[in-house]
């Protein structure tokens, strides 16, 4: 039985942070027959995903990166240099993650986060939908969860 006392310590402890994880991976997988049917698949694993667009002389101009996992494409950054913005340039960026995802990878739904200074707008355009609105993250911000069915 679980002693009832407790020592609460801080710090960054890079073994107890992986015992940590283990532990809860374990205990999620016993919860959820979902997570238990993904065990020993290849969407188990996160695969990173990556697209680029590189100018003439070979600069970086745009990109996106993310990975994949559990048949979702999680779309962790999305970029176009600001002489680029407005030709079309993220939406065929984001177009080319989706498609690696559903053809390559067997994702069936697409997830990303974004700020309300940055592009909110642009993503219901590209057919995204808004779940989620965090005020104040950070401070004076919003933050929008978006999600999308790859089709």
């Amino acid at each position: 039985m679980v002693s009832r006392m407790f020592r609460i310590e801080t710090g960054v402890d890079k073994e107890r942070l992986r015992l940590l994880r283990e532990r809860l991976v374990a205990a999620n997988t016993a919860a959820s027959p979902v997570l238990r049917a993904l065990r020993g698949t290849p969407e188990e694993h996160e695969e990173p995903l990556g697209v680029w667009a590189l100018g003439a002389d070979g600069e970086l101009v745009g990109g996106l990166g993310g990975y994949t996992w559990a048949r979702w494409l999680h779309v962790s950054w999305l970029w176009v240099a600001e002489g680029c913005r407005g030709a079309g340039l993220g939406g065929r960026l984001l177009a080319e993650g989706e498609r690696i995802a559903l053809a390559e990878r067997g994702c069936r739904h697409s997830r990303l986060e974004t700020w309300d200074f940055q592009a909110p707008a642009f993503y219901r355009q590209q057919g995204y939908d808004v779940v989620c609105v965090i005020p104040d993250y950070p401070e004076g911000a919003k933050e929008f969860t978006l999600t999308k069915r790859l089709r």
